[in-house]
């Protein structure tokens, strides 16, 4: 764990929300079944990556040591982290959730030896979990000389799955479009979700911290902490966000699941 400087790249994480690239039909029926799908009905419930990453932190170090080759569940953050795009073709919809971008620029993850034709610089992929929000109040400060204003201050935790086995599942390549993909019936569509199970690993989990102070144009101190569960990617699961019910699994070797 460790506190980094503020890069342009962090900041384009932080000010950069994706939207879900899918056709408006779908949208709509989305984001109205986002309110459930973190928990998947009571039947089905999943502890949330706050509250995984939170029991473990709290361990001390031999008990978090403990936890290599414990197997976690967590559910995948399809509102704003926009990595979802479902096309439809009359009964049949193909729902593809795309990772060519999903590379931790954290220290820990650099390979700046790697060969580009062969392997990544960034050893571990991520998927996006969870963000929550911390407003902890407000004092007087003075950006501009004899300008005194009232400074907020906030934190936000953004919660990752780190694993560094993404290509277990499909050849790595150069194609954008590279992830995870199903083929569907349309009216499963509206109420899509993805789970994630892995085997945690060495160091189970890792934070960095990244602060942005208050200007007078931002009147706002911003604490981002990236919190990650680190562990090996078993697989993959398209889910019905309503019920719970598993659609279809993706499993090392694949790339690809149909729900018939």
């Amino acid at each position: 764990m460790g506190i980094c400087r503020a890069d342009a790249e962090n900041q384009d994480d932080l000010l950069q929300h994706g939207a879900l690239q899918v056709d408006m039909f779908f949208l709509r029926h989305l984001l109205a079944a986002a309110s459930v799908a973190v928990f998947f009905g009571a039947a089905h419930a999943v502890e949330s990556a706050e509250q995984q990453f939170a029991a473990i932190a709290g361990l001390p170090a031999d008990g978090v040591n403990a936890r290599v080759g414990q197997v976690v569940e967590v559910e995948v953050d399809l509102v704003d982290s926009g990595g979802l795009a479902v096309e439809a073709s009359g009964e049949r919809a193909n729902a593809l959730y795309r990772m060519a971008f999903n590379q931790i620029a954290e220290g820990w993850s650099w390979r700046p030896l790697a060969d580009p034709t062969v392997d990544d610089y960034y050893r571990y992929k991520f998927l996006p979990l969870q963000s929550v929000l911390s407003e902890r109040g407000e004092y007087t400060g003075e950006d501009k000389i004899g300008t005194p204003q009232q400074m907020k201050v906030t934190w936000r935790y953004d919660y990752f799955l780190a694993f560094e086995n993404l290509y277990d599942f499909y050849p790595r390549n150069a194609d954008d479009d590279a992830g995870f993909s199903a083929d569907l019936p349309t009216a499963a569509a509206g109420h899509l979700g993805l789970r994630a199970r892995a085997r945690l690993s060495e160091p189970v989990i890792s934070e960095s911290t990244t602060f942005w102070k208050a200007t007078f144009d931002k009147p706002t101190d911003f604490t981002l902490k990236k919190r990650y569960l680190v562990g090996k990617l078993e697989e993959i699961d398209f889910v019905d966000s309503l019920s719970g019910e598993v659609l279809c699994r993706i499993r090392p070797g694949q790339g690809h699941c149909t729900v018939r």
